[in-house]
């Protein structure tokens, strides 16, 4: 056990292009170009700071088949387009949010979101928390009694953002916080900056 480290922050990006080359070169596979199109300005505000964020997405409701601790549909219409509410923590679940980043025919997804995220931007997503508890309520309260089933279903994912928003999130981006600062993943033994 002596010299490891416990990090607190997975970074992701570095196994990015290795999950997408291990995909099947068939007729469907696509290059990183082509799966990330999403432009920071467009973002869904209901992401969760990290790497991956959706902008644009088509609104076919198809990433919760492949992801479904991590996307979710909603807009500030009826349009409902896909967002992620928790960043991939391990290369499986890295390997599941970009297949469903790869079935929205509008690639609407981005991967750059470290290059715009800082600290005092998280801060300010953290502060509106309480405006996205409104919508994640409101959402399920309908969601939860539709007759739809894919409603009913996304339902389920409202009540683990709410949970996740309850409960370790905070940690997660304090943990993402020191890696914008600092390049690397915060240890056991590391400062986290505060929210």
């Amino acid at each position: 056990m002596s010299g490891e480290r416990t990090v607190l922050y997975w970074d992701p990006m570095p196994q990015v292009d290795a999950v997408i080359g291990s995909f099947p070169r068939d007729r469907w596979w696509q290059s990183r170009e082509q799966t990330f199109h999403g432009k920071w300005e467009e973002r869904n505000w209901r992401n969760v700071p990290g790497p991956f964020y959706g902008a644009m997405t088509d609104n076919c409701w198809v990433g919760r088949l492949h992801a479904p601790r991590h996307m979710l549909y909603g807009d500030d219409t009826e349009y409902e387009q896909e967002f992620l509410y928790r960043q991939p923590q391990t290369a499986q679940e890295l390997r599941d949010v970009i297949v469903a980043m790869q079935a929205d025919p509008w690639a609407g997804w981005a991967c750059d979101g470290d290059a715009h995220w800082t600290p005092e931007l998280v801060r300010e997503w953290w502060r509106e928390r309480a405006l996205l508890r409104d919508w994640i309520t409101a959402k399920s309260r309908r969601w939860s009694v539709s007759d739809r089933a894919d409603e009913r279903e996304a339902a389920h994912g409202l009540a683990d953002y709410l949970a996740y928003v309850d409960g370790g999130l905070a940690a997660d981006l304090q943990a993402y916080m020191y890696f914008l600062d600092n390049g690397v993943g915060p240890t056991l033994v590391d400062r986290l900056p505060s929210l």
